[in-house]
């Protein structure tokens, strides 16, 4: 593999990202965003325990039509009310990799749309 792969770049600037947001912990667990082409992925993680609390994804949407962004968005409200639902209302953002813009930005709109504080 080079030196220099995309993935292997991606690793480092999650690495450093994570590195400054710490772990997810039982008073603010990790928020956790996963954006592949075809659909994005968010979770509520607990680091201490190693556990998923909540998850929502583009797979769940009803409204396949429309633009990634909004599907972004509707996942973010969705992981919000099931954190919600689960007695969480503040989590860091754990963006891993990815630039806080397009659909990683709606995802974080839509979440905080969904009364989830960070």
């Amino acid at each position: 593999m080079k030196k220099n792969s995309t993935y292997e770049k991606y690793n480092r600037r999650a690495k450093r990202t994570r590195k400054s947001i710490g772990r997810g912990i039982s008073d603010y667990p990790r928020l956790s965003v996963f954006r592949s082409n075809a659909g994005i992925y968010a979770q509520v993680i607990d680091d201490k325990t190693g556990k998923t609390i909540v998850a929502a994804s583009s797979l769940e949407v009803k409204e396949k039509k429309g633009k990634k962004v909004d599907i972004a968005r509707i996942v973010g409200k969705t992981v919000a009310e099931r954190a919600v639902a689960a007695g969480i209302t503040k989590v860091v953002f754990d963006r891993a990799g990815y630039r806080y813009h397009g659909r990683v930005k709606a995802l974080a709109d839509g979440a905080r749309e969904g009364k989830l504080g960070f």
